[in-house]
């Protein structure tokens, strides 16, 4: 459990600095073309990685069932490709409207809600009740830094706001799905690589419609290959590894540290101001991930929800 929590914890350090990354990449990079080059790099060296360590993983356990390749995991696989790929531009656009470390926090502040109420819908689980207090801590502290917004500001833009949730929704479909392949019996590797193989499809077939000539400059180069190999390739055999241990629910509250991250970030390196109501938002969501993460001690309950809910 400890290894599982401090996993997605890792991945959510390394997801907090993708916004950082874009705005001090090239001023000319679009928002669309900084998420296809990220997909592009991020979802060839996902495949490459995790498809290497499934490969590992099935030789050492040789005894292990192999689940049939139906077109019901396929289904699943390909939903966590489509959703990586829509997250990409929903996110940068709440970046370039609402600033680095705000927008984070209303995307990926808003998944953990979202993933819980899917999860309850899909399997009919209603969440703990340390879910549900943390996750409450976690909504008043984003709701706040929404509120307080940078120092000096008025709050949020509502397009930006619209924007970053729905980042937050692709967030929460994908915990989910990658849940019900996990409980379905698929290793965790096969499952990331499947949403590696999806996503750079997916973005590569919208190479033609942008342009990309930044990526030919350094910083340019810099950017699209830490927020691929860093922020997506290793980030997300980190997170789904770690899924194999918690619910989705859980998983994706932890992943507020993303936010947490990305508003430091914010306010250090790229000179984002703080209001006092969005700095008592970034303690009270740090309340809750302290709250979860302490109640994580305990053993998950080992017994899966139902694939076909």
């Amino acid at each position: 459990m400890v290894l599982h929590l401090l996993a997605v914890l890792a991945a959510a350090l390394l997801f907090g600095t993708t916004g950082t990354a874009g705005a001090l990449g090239p001023d000319d990079a679009s928002t669309l073309s900084v998420g296809v080059a990220r997909m592009v790099v991020g979802g060839i060296g996902l495949a490459a990685l995790a498809f290497l360590l499934a490969a590992r993983f099935r030789r050492r356990t040789p005894d292990r069932p192999r689940p049939a390749l139906t077109w019901r995991p396929l289904a699943l696989m390909a939903a966590t490709g489509v959703a990586i790929s829509l997250y990409q531009p929903l996110f940068f656009l709440g970046t370039e409207t609402n600033g680095v470390a705000v927008s984070t926090v209303i995307a990926l502040g808003s998944a953990p809600v979202l993933a819980g109420i899917l999860e309850w819908a899909i399997s009919r689980q209603v969440p703990s009740g340390l879910w549900m207090a943390a996750t409450a801590l976690a909504a008043v502290g984003v709701v706040l830094l929404g509120l307080g917004g940078g120092s000096g500001t008025g709050g949020v833009d509502g397009a930006g706001l619209a924007a970053a949730v729905g980042a937050g929704a692709c967030f929460a479909v994908i915990a989910n799905a990658q849940r019900r392949l996990l409980d379905a019996g698929w290793d965790a590797f096969t499952v990331v690589g499947s949403m590696g193989v999806g996503s750079a499809v997916l973005c590569a077939a919208a190479i033609p419609f942008v342009d990309l000539s930044w990526a030919a400059t350094p910083s340019g180069l810099a950017m699209a290959v830490w927020l691929g190999l860093a922020t997506i390739s290793l980030a997300y055999v980190l997170f789904t590894w770690g899924l194999q241990g918690l619910t989705a629910a859980t998983a994706a509250t932890l992943t507020l540290g993303e936010p947490l991250t990305a508003t430091v970030l914010g306010v250090t390196v790229l000179g984002e101001g703080l209001s006092a109501l969005a700095v008592t938002g970034l303690v009270v969501l740090a309340a809750g991930l302290v709250t979860l993460a302490w109640g994580s001690r305990r053993p998950r309950d080992p017994a899966p929800f139902a694939v076909e809910a």
